[in-house]
């Protein structure tokens, strides 16, 4: 169940066998974030891709988080990416592309962005350090990402260039993603319609 209110901005409630979930987003916010969880390190990356992306974010999510992390992970990463393609409707007027690097102490990510309908996720570079940070499986991190790129329907590539602490790799991934969403998605004034040549997104 969605509702898509006024301006670039909506929420949406999912509640399966294995979660139940309620997400709202304003893309045009100030980084005012409420995210609660079952799953720690997830909020902590929720907060910083929303706080460096200037997103209002609010999230309520509780999962079978004792069999393990996957289906909440997973369903948050499909609710945001509902909710970020009907907030941004027809598109007109916005950048589409971004390209942004983030360091975080010895790790540096990027994260490129084309807000263009076609689903398409890529991540690459070098391998995280370890198989888990906390009792995060660290697998999540492309589970997410995948359904976020799906369900938004943008091309997202991400690639770790380097680090040796895989929390700080991580942290890097989801700091450049809020920079780039935002980027990606601010309205261009000499931009007139849809950033196309093809007249729609």
């Amino acid at each position: 169940m969605s509702e898509w209110m006024e301006g670039r901005q909506g929420s949406v409630s999912r509640k399966t066998n294995e979660t139940d979930i309620k997400l709202s987003l304003n893309v045009d916010g100030s980084g005012e974030v409420t995210v609660e969880t079952d799953v720690p390190f997830l909020n902590h990356m929720l907060d910083l891709f929303a706080k460096h992306g200037q997103f209002d974010l609010k999230v309520e999510a509780r999962g079978d988080v004792d069999v393990d992390d996957h289906h909440t992970v997973e369903d948050i990463g499909i609710c945001l990416g509902q909710v970020l393609r009907e907030s941004l409707g027809d598109k007109k007027g916005i950048k589409r592309y971004a390209s942004v690097f983030v360091p975080m102490d010895e790790a540096l990510a990027q994260v490129v962005i084309d807000i263009s309908n076609r689903p398409h996720f890529e991540l690459r570079g070098i391998e995280f350090p370890s198989a888990a940070v906390g009792s995060f499986t660290v697998e999540l991190v492309h589970e997410f990402l995948w359904k976020l790129a799906l369900e938004a329907r943008i091309t997202l590539h991400v690639i770790v260039h380097y680090g040796r602490n895989t929390h700080h790799m991580v942290e890097a991934v989801f700091k450049a993603l809020g920079r780039a969403l935002d980027e990606a998605t601010a309205i261009d004034p000499r931009v007139k319609g849809v950033p196309s040549t093809k007249g729609v997104l």
